[in-house]
């Protein structure tokens, strides 16, 4: 089943393309075409400081889709509930998760308009399961689940990934109540995936980062693993624990993983 955008979402300020935007920069990166030049120029000056950051981007994709993967075909997993989604790209929620289990029910939230504008191939799905599209803000959790409830059952367990989205929320604390006010919501058995860019790791990434935040663009805000771990207060992490992503369960035909600024985990709520 796929649920139509709400009237609302279609209804969002149009997009701007003369400022770099995170998302279309992100899947620049990756290696999609849903950008614009202003988004590259961005993009290709920041690769110019820091060229590991498109090993970042796609370390963060293959992590996701392990944790998903996981969350599926050895948790049981079968609601989804992904904030900031970014725009689509190969092996998005759905896919990986309808793939093993096409009853798998998605809900994406994001408040980009060219997001919203290709909302029609996040939409997509699996005629036993379900997929829709929340226009809202990650600072605005009370929204957010509320609009989620149309879709997702809330007394079943969910998954709950932020993926490279809390680093859009300057204050530590509030990005910390944002995630426990999520969770709350979520019954005993869900799980909680996030994964953000890391301080600390490396410096020249560190130094390409203070100056795309400088370019007037929205700022991201990278933290240390110990901040990152700190999300999970209260939750039973998995091993290996808050890890730099390549280290998080990597596939046994890839290669040596190594360490780079980007660090995540995957925790059960008790």
């Amino acid at each position: 089943m796929t649920e139509h955008v709400t009237p609302e979402a279609a209804a969002h300020q149009k997009i701007d393309t003369s400022v770099p935007h995170s998302a279309r920069i992100w899947n620049y990166w990756l290696g999609g075409k849903d950008n614009y030049p202003v988004d590259e120029e961005a993009g290709d000056a920041y690769t110019a400081v820091f060229p590991g950051i498109v090993t970042i981007a796609r370390s963060s994709r293959a992590f996701l889709k392990r944790n998903i993967t996981h969350l599926v075909a050895e948790a049981g997993i079968r609601q989804f509930l992904d904030i900031g989604t970014g725009l689509p790209t190969a092996e998005n929620t759905h896919q990986v998760a309808q793939r093993i289990a096409p009853e798998t029910r998605i809900v994406y939230v994001d408040n980009d308009p060219m997001v919203l504008a290709h909302a029609r191939a996040l939409l997509y799905s699996s005629p036993e399961g379900a997929t829709s599209y929340v226009d809202a803000d990650v600072t605005d959790p009370e929204r957010i689940l509320a609009a989620a409830a149309g879709t997702l059952d809330f007394s079943r367990p969910t998954a709950l990934i932020l993926s490279n989205i809390l680093g859009h929320v300057a204050d530590h604390d509030e990005a910390r109540s944002i995630v426990d006010r999520l969770m709350g919501a979520l019954p005993s058995g869900s799980y909680l995936s996030i994964n953000d860019g890391s301080l600390g790791v490396d410096p020249v990434f560190e130094q390409a980062q203070n100056a795309y935040n400088e370019s007037g663009a929205v700022p991201y805000n990278l933290r240390t693993p110990e901040q990152i771990t700190s999300f999970f207060d209260g939750l039973e992490l998995l091993e290996p624990g808050v890890v730099s992503v390549p280290l998080w369960r990597p596939e046994a035909d890839s290669p040596e993983p190594r360490v780079i600024g980007e660090h995540g985990g995957l925790a059960r709520k008790p």
